[in-house]
C-alpha cells in the first residue's frame, strides 16, 4: 500500500546533472543525428525540389526584408543563406525555414535608427552585433530548457494566428500583383486602404501575369502531384517574361543579383557600450522571434504530425542568428510564408532548407542572369495561393463547434493579428494563452465521488447518497500557489456539507505538480480532520509529487501507511477507518461494494463514543479451525454472538450465546470476566470493535473470530440454522 522512499537528494542532483549534460550534448550533436538518419532514396528528390521552390521565393523576400530594415539587399541574401543552413542543422522542425522576416526587420530598424545612420558602416556593424546578441539570448534559453514557455500558446491561438497571418501575407502581396505603389506599413487597414485607393493605377500586364500564376498554381496543385506547383509556375513565368520581353512592357522582375560569398565580420562582442545600446531591442527580437518560430513550427506540425522539441528549436534559432551576425547578415527568425511553402511543396526533412540556401547561393553566383527574369507579380500570385492553403478551415470549424472559450481565443488572436503589428499579435496570443492557463489551473476541478453502479469506478453522482463516515474527493489539476485557495475552499465546503464524514480520501491521480504552498495546504487539511477525531488518506499520488512530500516532511506528518493503492484503498478504509457499529446501526445506505452484504439493523440506538480499531492494534483472534478445537477442549469457553436476533436465528455457531451489540454497549456486565470469551459477528468487524471496547472496560481474556461466521462457514464447520428470513 505504500511506496518506497525516494532517492536521496544528492543522488537526485547527480542524476539531474547527468541528464542535463546528456541532453546538452544531444543539442550540439543534432547535425550528426539528421545526417545519420537521412534516407537518400526516399527523401533526396523531394527535398531538392521543395528546396528549389522555397529558394525561388527566398530570393525576393530576403531582398525585400533587408530593405525594410534599411540594409543593403546583399545583407538579406546572406542572412537567408546562413540562417537556413544553420537553422536546418540545429533546429527541430523539418519545415521551419529560418532567415529574414518582416517582424524581425521592423524591430531591427526601430532599434538601430536612434544609434546610427542607415547605409553607414556603423549601421551595418550594429546590425551584425544585434544578430549576435539575439542569437546568444536564444541559445542560452534553449540550453537552460526554457522551451516549455511556448507551451502556453494554445492550439486555438496558433490556428487564429495562422489565419490572421495568411490574410496579412495575401493582402501585402496584392500591391505586387497589381504593380501599384503602396507604402510599406505594418498596419493592416492602412495597407488595405492604400491598396484600394491605388487600384485604378493597376498595371495590366503585371496583373495578368499574377492572376495567371494564381490560376496555374491552383490547377497544378490539384492535377500534378510529383512536381511542386510553385516551381512549375515560376519556371513558366520566367520563360514568359523572357519570351515576351515583359520587363520592357513594365513588368517588374527580380533583376541582376550580386555575386559574392558572405564575408566574416569582426564584431565587438566584448564592448559593454554596444551591449548596453542593443540589449533591450535585442531582447524583444529574441523573444518575439522565438515565439514566431515555434508558433510556425507548431502550426505546420499540427498538419504533418512531426514532434517539435522547443528547446532544440531555441538552440537552432540562436545559432542561426549568431552565425548571420558574423557573416554579414542581420537578426533572423522563422518565416511563415517560406515554411508553409516548404511543407506544401513536399519537403521531407530539414535538409530542404539547406538546398534552399544552396539554390539562393547558386542563383547569386551562377544564374543571376536567368533568375533576373522572374516576375515579381508571379511571385505574389504564388504567395497568395500559399497563404490560402495555410488556413486550417477544418480545425477552425472544430474549435467553433466544441469549446466556446477556445473559439473566442481563436477569434481574438485573429483580430489581434490584423489590428496590431505581427510581433505584438504573437505576444497577445501568448498572453491570452497564459491568462487562460492561469485561470484554468488556479481553479482545478475538486469534486466528491462515489462508486458507479457496478462499483468499477469512482465518479460524480450528485443524486447518490455519500458515505457518512468517509468522503472521497478527487483533485484534477496542480496544487500550486495559484490554486491552493480554491482547493481549500472546495474541501472545506465538502466538510461543511457532510460534517459526519470524519475521514477523507484524496484521489490524487490527476495532480501532476505540487509546490510548497500546495504542501502547506495538504498539511492544513490533515490537521483539520485530525483535530475532529478523523484522518486523511491519499490514493494515486504520483512519484514526482511524493518526492516533494518526502523532501518537505509531509510524509512523516501524514504517515507512510496513509498512502493507499487503487485496488485496496476502499477495503482497507472500510475495515480499519470506518466504525462498523455506525455502518450497521446508524447508516441507512450501502455506498461501497463492501457494504452490500452488511446487515442494516433498524434501531434508534445512539452509539456512545468508542475507540476505533486501527491497523496498528494487535488483538487476540482465533482462526475458525482453532476455535473449533478450543471449544472441544475447553467446556467453559464462552462464544458470544454480537449480532442481532434475526441474524443469529438465520445461522450461528452451535452452543454460542446471543448478546446483541446494543446490549453490550449498554451493559458490559452481561459478559463474565472469569473465563475466556470469544466474540463472533458476521465478518469480524463488529466483534473486533466490541473486543476493543471490552478490553478498555477491564476484560483481559477476550478474543474474536477472525473473519466471523462467514469464515466459519467457508471452512465447512457446523452451524445451527433456524427457518428465518435472511437478514438484509
Amino acid at each position: 500500500m505504500s511506496a518506497s522512499a525516494p532517492p536521496s537528494p544528492s543522488n537526485k542532483a547527480v542524476s539531474a546533472a547527468v541528464d542535463f549534460f546528456r541532453q546538452t550534448g544531444a543539442f550540439w550533436a543534432r547535425p550528426a543525428t539528421i545526417i545519420r538518419n537521412y534516407n537518400v532514396k526516399e527523401n533526396l528528390r523531394a527535398d531538392i525540389l521543395a528546396g528549389a521552390t522555397v529558394g525561388v521565393l527566398m530570393l525576393p523576400q530576403a531582398i525585400a526584408y533587408a530593405l525594410i530594415a534599411e540594409l543593403p539587399p546583399i545583407t538579406g541574401l546572406y542572412a537567408a543563406i546562413v540562417a537556413s543552413i544553420v537553422g536546418a542543422l540545429w533546429g527541430s522542425s523539418s519545415h521551419l525555414n529560418s532567415g529574414p522576416s518582416n517582424a524581425a526587420s521592423l524591430l531591427v530598424l526601430t532599434t538601430l535608427l536612434p544609434l546610427a545612420v542607415p547605409g553607414t558602416p556603423e549601421y551595418l556593424l550594429l546590425a551584425g552585433m544585434m544578430a549576435f546578441i539575439v542569437g546568444l539570448m536564444r541559445l542560452l534559453m534553449g540550453l537552460l530548457r526554457l522551451g516549455y514557455l511556448v507551451n502556453f500558446v494554445a492550439d486555438s491561438v496558433i490556428i487564429g494566428f495562422t489565419f490572421g497571418a495568411a490574410i496579412l501575407i495575401g493582402v501585402n502581396q496584392v500591391k505586387h500583383l497589381l504593380r501599384v505603389s503602396v507604402t510599406n506599413t505594418p498596419n493592416f487597414f492602412a495597407t488595405v486602404s492604400d491598396t484600394f485607393l491605388a487600384a485604378p493605377q493597376t498595371h495590366l500586364p503585371s496583373f495578368i501575369v499574377g492572376v495567371g500564376a494564381i490560376v496555374l498554381s491552383v490547377v497544378f496543385k490539384k492535377t500534378i502531384k510529383r512536381i511542386p506547383s510553385a516551381l512549375l509556375v515560376m519556371a513558366l513565368a520566367g520563360f514568359a517574361a523572357y519570351w515576351f520581353d515583359l520587363p520592357n512592357k513594365g513588368v517588374i522582375v527580380l533583376g541582376d543579383l550580386p555575386a559574392a560569398l558572405p564575408s566574416f565580420v569582426a564584431l565587438p562582442v566584448f564592448s559593454r557600450e554596444v551591449w548596453g545600446q542593443l540589449f533591450t531591442g535585442s531582447l524583444a527580437v529574441a523573444a518575439i522571434g522565438l515565439a514566431e518560430a515555434v508558433a510556425i513550427a507548431r502550426s505546420i506540425s499540427a498538419q504533418s504530425g512531426e514532434k517539435i522539441d522547443s528547446n532544440q528549436e531555441f538552440v537552432g534559432q540562436g545559432l542561426a542568428s549568431m552565425a548571420t551576425g558574423f557573416l554579414s547578415g542581420y537578426a533572423c527568425s522563422g518565416s511563415f510564408t517560406r515554411s508553409a511553402l516548404n511543407y506544401s511543396s513536399g519537403a521531407k526533412t530539414g535538409l530542404t532548407n539547406i538546398f534552399s540556401a544552396l539554390f539562393v547561393l547558386a542563383a547569386m553566383m551562377l544564374f543571376a542572369r536567368l533568375t533576373s527574369y522572374l516576375p515579381r507579380a508571379a511571385l505574389a500570385g504564388v504567395i497568395i495561393v500559399t497563404a490560402y492553403y495555410m488556413i486550417d478551415r477544418e480545425a477552425m470549424g472544430e474549435i467553433w463547434r466544441t469549446t466556446a472559450g477556445d473559439a473566442w481565443i481563436m477569434i481574438s488572436t485573429f483580430l489581434a493579428t490584423l489590428v496590431f503589428p505581427l510581433q505584438f499579435a504573437v505576444l497577445a496570443g501568448i498572453v491570452v494563452s497564459f491568462v487562460r492557463y492561469i485561470g484554468k489551473t488556479s481553479q482545478p476541478e475538486v469534486s466528491a465521488v462515489t462508486p458507479s453502479r457496478d462499483f468499477g469506478n469512482l465518479r460524480e453522482n450528485p443524486g447518490k447518497p455519500q458515505c457518512p463516515q468517509l468522503g472521497i474527493v478527487t483533485i484534477k489539476g496542480s496544487l500550486y500557489f495559484g490554486s491552493t485557495q480554491h482547493v481549500e475552499e472546495a474541501i472545506r465546503l465538502q466538510r461543511e456539507n457532510h460534517p459526519e464524514q470524519k475521514n477523507l480520501l484524496l484521489w490524487m491521480q490527476q495532480v501532476n505538480l505540487v509546490d510548497i504552498s500546495g504542501l502547506h495546504l495538504l498539511e492544513a487539511i490533515v490537521r483539520l480532520y485530525r483535530s475532529d477525531g478523523g484522518d486523511v488518506y491519499m490514493e494515486g499520488v504520483r512519484n514526482a509529487v511524493k518526492d516533494k512530500m518526502y523532501a518537505s516532511g509531509f510524509v512523516e506528518l501524514l504517515g507512510e501507511n496513509h498512502f493507499l493503492d487503487r485496488e485496496t484503498a476502499i477495503p482497507f478504509l472500510f475495515n480499519h477507518a470506518m466504525n462498523p457499529l455506525k455502518c450497521v446501526y446508524e447508516c441507512p445506505h450501502k455506498v461501497w461494494l463492501e457494504c452490500q452484504s452488511l446487515p442494516k439493523a433498524k434501531t434508534d440506538l445512539t452509539l456512545p463514543p468508542i475507540k476505533l480499531v486501527t491497523p496498528e492494534m494487535i488483538l487476540a483472534e482465533y482462526q475458525p479451525e482453532e476455535l473449533m478445537c478450543q471449544m472441544q477442549l475447553d467446556q467453559n469457553l464462552k462464544v458470544i454472538d454480537v449480532r442481532d436476533e434475526s441474524e443469529f436465528n438465520w445461522a450461528h455457531i452451535p452452543n454460542s450465546q446471543l448478546i446483541s451489540l446494543p446490549e453490550l454497549l449498554t451493559d458490559t456486565s452481561v459478559v463474565p470476566k472469569d473465563g475466556e470469551v470469544v466474540l463472533v459477528c458476521r465478518f469480524g468487524r463488529r466483534s473486533r470493535q466490541i473486543q476493543l471496547h471490552l478490553q478498555d472496560k477491564g476484560y483481559e481474556n477476550v478474543s474474536s473470530l477472525r473473519g466471523g461466521l462467514n469464515a466459519w462457514q467457508e471452512a465447512n464447520l457446523p452451524v445451527d440454522m433456524a427457518p428465518a428470513v435472511i437478514p438484509t
